[in-house]
């Protein structure tokens, strides 16, 4: 993909019809942070030294701090109205993070001035007391009304189902909706309680209206596809500012969809992830609260951007402590290691390979033969050349661990069936493994597409017997249901739970097999 600089706000034209119009809002917004607080390179991964020398970095809230002071006060100055919303998961993915548990981005969204959030998934990752900690530091409202936490100790009373927000005179109504399979991609634990998207979001429209309010934004963290369902379906929604899916939205960026996306006349604005992007939405309504024309674009936040240098200086103290422990270089990789989004998500990767033949080659010596890892705990690319700690890190940052456990055959197949059944949103519990492989058909039925599984047996390859019993190692977060994957805990046997973590694995294998070389084998292919 080829980054180039999006519009800044002189780029965009007030003309005599937006001069005319009974009332603008511009959303500055970001979704799908990934406690990404300090710079990343063009692959999504820590920037080097090297990367800052040659003006390759991009995002970090120091760049986005600078850049919303400069649209919001630049806003104002002009008499126009602006909110900053963030469409969720600012939580999890840094050693900051790690570190921290969600005090540092809770830092960074009130000295930016944020005016409401949507819950992410990943806001769950610690739990229901992880959650509220965050809740405890932050002071905009943190809004959800497609879930139910009456029953939570933590965090009943807590998030809003919606919010209303005075702006410029008027008020703007805020819904959100976080995604339903929260409960299988993190852990929300079994007192929360999730709702049907599309009816608590018109419920929630219906509760605004009659209070009298006629500008109704959602802001969710769904991902593109059910956005445009719930924008098409769900009566009373102006705009929908979304997350989750990772979309690239740009009038600039090759290879993006255009910004914004309207279903009708909705207009649908996703602003990528990791902070290294600022969407720009411009409405406007006329006096009956109907939105009339949706306009903007992403800003990349590259190198033209300056910092601000006070954010700059406390991402420096904050990140001191682990600085050295990110740059020790593990290993060199002879060439670009994919581990995208798209491709981890959806078919077999090089960056699934490396991961999964790690895990494999380190669970070996206690009889493993197959190795299934969920492409959704990929979080980043590597480049040519040497692969630091913090690489390894931006790739696996959930601190995982290896489980393994046996399966009978059938178990396993039922594991790569949950695996593709959700192939056609690019969802997180793709299997990218090792030891085994397979071909599925993304057409058939959720349930029945995998056509065909073989494991090896010595150098040959041999069909998947569903009555014999295998040697599986995953993830922790697999192997307890995690992404749909039940089975593993209700069907595996003599399970062990033990370290090192993942990215550990990873780094180690990395080391013996440097220059790693990326490659792809066939072991997942499509009928």
């Amino acid at each position: 993909m080829i980054f180039r600089s999006a519009p800044t706000l002189l780029a965009f034209c007030f003309c005599a019809t937006m001069a005319q119009a009974d009332y603008t809002l511009h959303i500055l917004h970001l979704s799908d942070f990934s406690s990404r607080i300090e710079p990343v390179n063009a692959f999504d991964s820590n920037c080097a030294a090297k990367d800052a020398a040659e003006g390759a970095c991009f995002g970090g809230v120091a760049r986005i701090a600078a850049k919303v002071a400069e649209l919001r006060d630049g806003l104002r100055a002009q008499g126009l109205n602006v909110i900053v919303l963030d469409a969720g998961d600012q939580l999890q993915g840094s050693l900051l993070y790690a570190a921290h548990r969600g005090a540092v981005e809770a830092e960074f969204m009130q000295r930016i001035g944020f005016d409401a959030m949507a819950l992410g998934d990943h806001e769950f990752d610690d739990g229901p007391e992880g959650l509220r900690k965050f809740l405890d530091l932050v002071e905009f409202p943190v809004i959800s009304g497609n879930l139910d936490v009456s029953r939570t100790k933590a965090l009943a009373g807590r998030i809003a189902r919606h919010v209303v927000l005075e702006v410029g005179g008027d008020r703007i109504g805020l819904v959100a909706a976080v995604t339903t399979d929260t409960a299988e991609t993190s852990g929300p634990g079994p007192d929360v309680v999730f709702a049907d998207t599309a009816a608590s979001l018109a419920a929630d429209v219906a509760e605004l209206e009659a209070e009298g309010v006629n500008k109704i934004i959602a802001l969710t963290h769904v991902g593109l596809a059910m956005d445009r369902e719930l924008a098409a379906d769900v009566e009373g929604i102006d705009a929908i500012v979304g997350g989750h899916s990772r979309t690239l939205m740009s009038n600039s960026a090759e290879g993006a969809l255009a910004y914004p996306q309207l279903v009708g006349d909705v207009p649908v604005a996703h602003a990528y992830a990791y902070g290294k992007y600022l969407g720009h939405l411009v409405l406007q309504f006329d006096a009956a609260g109907n939105v009339i024309s949706g306009r903007g674009d992403t800003i990349l936040l590259d190198d033209s951007v300056i910092p601000d240098p006070v954010i700059a200086a406390r991402v420096a103290e904050l990140a001191g402590p682990v600085e050295q422990i990110k740059q020790r270089v593990v290993a060199v990789v002879a060439t670009f290691v994919d581990g995208g989004w798209q491709a981890c998500r959806m078919q077999e990767c090089e960056m699934g390979n490396l991961v999964a033949d790690a895990m494999l080659a380190h669970a070996r010596r206690r009889g493993v033969s197959i190795a299934i890892q969920n492409g959704g705990g990929l979080r980043a690319s590597f480049r040519a050349g040497p692969v630091t700690v913090g690489e390894v890190l931006d790739v696996l940052p959930f601190r995982n661990t290896l489980s393994t456990f046996k399966a009978r055959g059938s178990t396993v197949l039922a594991a790569l069936e949950n695996g593709v059944s959700q192939v056609d949103s690019a969802a997180g519990r793709f299997p990218q493994v090792a030891g085994i492989r397979f071909v599925y058909d993304p057409a058939a039925a959720p349930g029945g597409r995998v056509v065909s599984a073989e494991v090896r047996d010595g150098d040959r390859w041999v069909p998947l017997d569903p009555d014999s019993t295998y040697s599986v190692v995953t993830n922790n977060y697999l192997r307890g249901g995690g992404d749909g994957y039940v089975m593993f805990g209700t069907e595996g046997k003599t399970a062990h739970e033990y370290g090192p973590t993942l990215a550990d694995v990873v780094a180690n294998y990395l080391a013996v097999n440097s220059p790693y070389r990326p490659f792809l084998d066939g072991r997942i292919k499509t009928k």
